[in-house]
């Protein structure tokens, strides 16, 4: 199946340049900053890891399509792969659109990274409305959307070490900054928006707090 992997490959190319270059290129024309805060946290802690666990899995995304034209050879139960390679074609160009859907939502609040000095506008309108994370979630069914057009065992490894770096990123460094520095807007929000899902991941508000938001960050 070269074509298909050769398909992967050119679209996941297009993805990061989109999602990461192109992206920090209109952020940094309009707000004079990148947006990039690049892997913080003290070496082995949860922080760092969840930035080098991010990296790792767009390493192994790219090495994926690459693995499979030099031979490595699809997981069992895939068959001919056709179905399963048109279904992950779908998803894959629905991902990545819908990606730079939640990127443009961002605004100026968008970011790669966490500086912890800094504040940031939470962002809640679009599909923000909806869930918290709607980076991370479309970048995660982009990720899904290539491993099915080459279903190796290289592929499915870094999807896996894509979806823990989220859920590290949101859970340990993400979360904890925004309920730090937006209090009981951020207590709020979380109350009406699921983490990755619609409905799915809310947490309770709290006896006494504003329902008022303002309006997700990075992620």
């Amino acid at each position: 199946m070269t074509t298909w992997a050769w398909t992967a490959l050119a679209l996941f190319a297009v993805w990061a340049l989109t999602a990461f270059g192109v992206r920090a290129a209109v952020q940094r024309r309009r707000t004079g900053d990148a947006g990039f805060r690049g892997i913080s946290g003290r070496p082995g802690s949860a922080t760092w890891w969840a930035g080098v666990l991010f990296v790792l899995a767009l390493l192994g995304g790219a090495a994926a399509p690459a693995a499979a034209l030099a031979g490595m050879p699809a997981l069992p139960g895939t068959g001919d792969g056709t179905a399963l390679r048109w279904t992950g074609l779908a998803a894959a160009l629905a991902g990545m659109a819908a990606t730079l859907v939640a990127q443009n939502g961002m605004g100026a609040s968008w970011r790669v990274g966490v500086d912890a000095a800094e504040r940031t506008q939470l962002v809640t309108s679009g599909l923000f409305a909806y869930v918290r994370n709607p980076v991370f979630t479309t970048m995660t069914v982009t990720a899904a959307g290539l491993a099915l057009m080459v279903p190796n065992a290289l592929a499915a490894l870094a999807w896996l070490v894509l979806v823990l770096a989220v859920e590290l990123q949101v859970r340990v460094v993400e979360e904890p900054y925004l309920a730090r520095v937006h209090g009981p807007a951020y207590a709020g929000y979380t109350a009406r928006a699921g983490r990755f899902v619609p409905g799915v991941g809310r947490h309770a508000r709290a006896a006494g707090t504003s329902g008022a938001a303002g309006p997700p960050l990075p992620g």
